[in-house]
C-alpha cells in the first residue's frame, strides 16, 4: 500500500497568522475573543455578541499581487497564503512562470500528478453579500441624494445604513463560486491534476484531506495541496445572524473570555470565527524521500458517513458517527486501544459535545487523551477540520498537546487535556461532524 505523509502545514486562523504563531498560541492557551463589530448593531440585535476575529494579514507577502487582491474573494487569498506557508515548510520551491499572471511552477513536482483538494462550507458568500448590497442599495442611495426631503438628520441616518462597495465587481461570479479557492491554487501553481472542492459544511476540510489521501494511495497522483478555507464576515453581520438566530452560538455571559467552553457542563454554543484556512502538503512517502522532504506525520486512514437524520441537528444516538470512527480504525488496521490522542470536533454546542463525548466513551474505554481545538480558534466551519488535522499532525510531530481552554467541569469523565504539555503519542484520531449529518475521521501516526 502507498504510504501518505504530510510534509508541509500552513495555517491562518484567529489563533495565529502563521503555522508557528498558531501553534505557539495553541500551546500557551491564547485565544482571540472580542466583541462583534459595533456597526452590526445598526441592522439587528444579536443573542451572541462575541466572535473570534482573524489577525491582520499581509497577503502581499504570500506571492499575491495587488491586482489579485482586488480580483479575489478573501477565501482564495487565505488559501494561497496558507499554501505558501505549507510549500515553504515542505521544501517545495516555486518559480515564476508567468510574470503578468503571477503564476508559478513547483520544482520536483510533476504538474500532471499533483492535485488540489479544498473544503469550504459557504465559499465566497462574503463577496456575494457585498455585490448584492451594491445592487440593492446603490439606487436607494441615489434616490436619497436626489431628494433628501429637507430632513438632513433623517437622510444621514438612513444613508449611514447603506454600506455597499462603490461598484458591482466585474469578478463577482468568480469570487462567489465555492470552487474558486481550489481553482485559484491550481492556477497559481500550474497544477494539472485533479482539482476538487468539497462543500459538506463543517466536515469539508477533513473530507478534502481524506480525498487527497485516497488519490495518492490509489496512485492517481503523487502530491497534493489539501485543506479547508472559510471567510464569514460581511458588512451587516448577516452571516453571523444566520447562525445566531439558529441558536448555535455562544452566550457571552459575564465573562466573554471564558464563554467558549467545549465539553464543559456550562457550555452554551460555539464561538463564531471570522474565518480561517489550513492547507497541508500531502505526498507519497516515496515521493517525499526522493526529494528529501521531511515527513511531519503519516495519514493512515480516512472514513466518512451520513446519518440521514436532520439538516440542522445530529442524530442523538451517534450511531453513524461511531460507524465513521470504527471504519477509520478498520482501514488503518487498528483497534481502539491503538489510539493515544483524539482531537475532537468539540463545538461547545449542548448536543454535539454530549453525543461526541459518549461516542468517545463507548469506542475508547481505555482513555486516550482528548482535547478540542475550537476552544482556542472558535469554529471556522469548512476550515475547521483542516485546522484540526494540522493540530493533530503538529501534536504527533512535536509530542506536545495543547490544553482544552475553559474546561472546568467536563461533561463526561474522559481524559481531557486541560493543560498543554509533552505527551508520548504515536497514533491519533481527528474527527469532524457537520450540519446535514456528515461525519469524517482521519487517523494519523507519528513518523
Amino acid at each position: 500500500m502507498v504510504r501518505v505523509v504530510i510534509t508541509g502545514i500552513g495555517v491562518i486562523c484567529p489563533a495565529g497568522g502563521s503555522t508557528e504563531e498558531f501553534w505557539n498560541n495553541c500551546l500557551s492557551g491564547s485565544a482571540a475573543v472580542t466583541a462583534i463589530p459595533e456597526e452590526w448593531a445598526l441592522y439587528s440585535t444579536f443573542s451572541s455578541t462575541i466572535w473570534a476575529p482573524l489577525p491582520p494579514i499581509d497577503f502581499l507577502k504570500s506571492r499575491l499581487s495587488r491586482i489579485e487582491l482586488m480580483q479575489n474573494d478573501t477565501t482564495a487569498l487565505l488559501a494561497v497564503a496558507a499554501s505558501d506557508q505549507a510549500l515553504a515548510m515542505s521544501g517545495t520551491v516555486a518559480k515564476m512562470v508567468n510574470e503578468k499572471k503571477n503564476t508559478y511552477a513547483l520544482e520536483a513536482i510533476d504538474p500532471l500528478r499533483a492535485g488540489v483538494f479544498m473544503g469550504t462550507g459557504i465559499g465566497g458568500i462574503a463577496s456575494f453579500a457585498a455585490n448584492e448590497g451594491h445592487q440593492l442599495y446603490a439606487p436607494v442611495s441615489a434616490a436619497l441624494r436626489s431628494n433628501p426631503g429637507g430632513d438632513t438628520a433623517s437622510f444621514d441616518a438612513i444613508h449611514r445604513l447603506l454600506r455597499y462597495p462603490p461598484r458591482f465587481h466585474p469578478f463577482a461570479v468568480a469570487m462567489s463560486m465555492p470552487n474558486t479557492s481550489s481553482a485559484t491554487l491550481g492556477i497559481k501553481y500550474s497544477l494539472n491534476g485533479p482539482n476538487l472542492t468539497v462543500c459538506n459544511a463543517c466536515c469539508a476540510g477533513a473530507t478534502a484531506i481524506g480525498y487527497a489521501l485516497k488519490a495518492i494511495r490509489n496512485s492517481e497522483i503523487d502530491w497534493a495541496l489539501a485543506g479547508g478555507v472559510e471567510y464569514l464576515r460581511d458588512g451587516y453581520g448577516g452571516i453571523f445572524k444566520g447562525f445566531d438566530i439558529a441558536k448555535t452560538l455562544v452566550n457571552p455571559g459575564a465573562d466573554p473570555a471564558s464563554a467558549n467552553r467545549p465539553f464543559d457542563t456550562a457550555r452554551s454554543g460555539f464561538l463564531f470565527a471570522e474565518g480561517g484556512a489550513a492547507v497541508l502538503v500531502l505526498e507519497s512517502l516515496d515521493h517525499a524521500q526522493k526529494r528529501n522532504a521531511q515527513p511531519l506525520a503519516e495519514i493512515l486512514s480516512y472514513a466518512e458517513s451520513f446519518d440521514a437524520h436532520s439538516i440542522m441537528s445530529p442524530d442523538p444516538s451517534g450511531t453513524q458517527s461511531e460507524r465513521t470512527v470504527r471504519k477509520a480504525l478498520d482501514e488503518a488496521g487498528m483497534t481502539p486501544e491503538n489510539i493515544d490522542y483524539i482531537n475532537a470536533h468539540g463545538t461547545a454546542t449542548p448536543a454535539n459535545d454530549e453525543i461526541e463525548a459518549r461516542l468517545i466513551e463507548r469506542v475508547f474505554p481505555h482513555g486516550p487523551l482528548v482535547n478540542a481545538t475550537k476552544s482556542l480558534t472558535g469554529h471556522a466551519i469548512g476550515a475547521s477540520g483542516a485546522i484540526e488535522t494540522a493540530v493533530t499532525a503538529l501534536s504527533l510531530c512535536t509530542q506536545t498537546v495543547h490544553g482544552c481552554k475553559n474546561l472546568i467541569n467536563p461533561v463526561r469523565p474522559l481524559r481531557f487535556v486541560q493543560k498543554s504539555g509533552a505527551y508520548p503519542i504515536q497514533t491519533a484520531l481527528t474527527q469532524s461532524f457537520a450540519f446535514g449529518g456528515h461525519s469524517a475521521a482521519l487517523i494519523l501516526s507519528r513518523c
